[in-house]
């Protein structure tokens, strides 16, 4: 491969059209990668005596306009959610992420893609304006869901309007509030983090999701009796786990539910025998199970 200068790079992107077409935010995503890396820990030392004058300015400019487009994407998307729409577009950034990755690529572990950036850009999520509580015994510190596995999980536990998600330890709402979004379901989002009930809260408020709830509170303590769907990316553990299943069963003994998990929480799960899996499962992509 021949070598090829900063100034080149950055004059074919200057160039290339299609980078500004709205639909190649994955195309997007990874020049942006680049030119942030750029931006911040400056020009590879082995090309710094090639760099022209003004080319960092080329590349910050260059970043600001990448990232202005994405910007009119994202709101463009938060309009459509909050005059009611919204979900095809999403669905089709979702089945669009699925296409561009081979199977192992897309589906497992707990990295994150360019997807994520547009459903960052889109719910546009507050940051926590007052301090953590902390977590309680055998809570587990928070993470996101991937934004590949929550439309996983959507498709794979057959979500629609007649349902009632719960999820248990919610965390910034991330979940509830795509599940919602995109099958019209009735979604509850249980969450230790006072701080972020509240984020979670403003946010699904201005995007006008009125079928979207936010709990504060120990899950222990919480009603669940209108879900049946229950959505677990291993909030907790130990005895805390253990009460939380034996809550679960007391439901699965009125009804029929559905429980979707993420992480080791799941091999815990799998070996409840009042459940059962639906299909094959693995720790490091959603996996769902009935009652038996």
């Amino acid at each position: 491969m021949s070598w090829r200068s900063p100034q080149d790079i950055i004059s074919d992107l200057e160039q290339d059209r299609s980078l500004r077409e709205p639909d190649r935010l994955r195309e997007r995503s990874e020049v942006l990668d680049r030119l942030e890396n750029w931006r911040l820990c400056g020009i590879p030392s082995h090309l710094e005596p090639t760099v022209e004058v003004g080319l960092r300015d080329r590349i910050e400019a260059l970043c600001v306009e990448l990232e202005s487009i994405d910007g009119q994407l994202y709101q463009s998307i938060r309009l459509d959610i909050q005059h009611g729409g919204g979900a095809r577009r999403l669905l089709e950034w979702a089945h669009a992420a699925g296409a561009d990755h081979d199977e192992g690529d897309r589906s497992e572990g707990d990295s994150y893609d360019y997807l994520d950036a547009l459903i960052s850009g889109v719910l546009q999520i507050d940051e926590p304006a007052i301090p953590l509580a902390g977590l309680a015994a055998e809570m587990v510190f928070y993470q996101p869901t991937p934004a590949r596995h929550i439309f996983d999980m959507v498709a794979r536990t057959a979500l629609d309007e007649r349902d009632v998600l719960i999820d248990l330890g919610s965390g910034l709402g991330q979940v509830p509030m795509l599940a919602a979004i995109c099958t019209g379901a009735r979604c509850i989002g249980i969450e230790w983090e006072a701080a972020h009930v509240e984020c979670a809260r403003r946010c699904a408020h201005s995007l006008n999701l009125d079928r979207v709830t936010f709990v504060q509170g120990d899950v222990r303590e919480a009603d669940l009796s209108a879900g049946t769907v229950f959505y677990l990316y291993t909030p907790f553990e130990g005895t805390m786990l253990r009460d939380v299943l034996d809550m679960l069963r007391a439901e699965a003994a009125t009804r029929e539910i559905r429980i979707c998990t993420l992480g080791p929480c799941t091999a815990t799960i799998a070996q409840e025998r009042w459940l059962r899996a639906v299909g094959s499962w693995e720790i490091h992509r959603p996996a769902v199970f009935r009652n038996a």
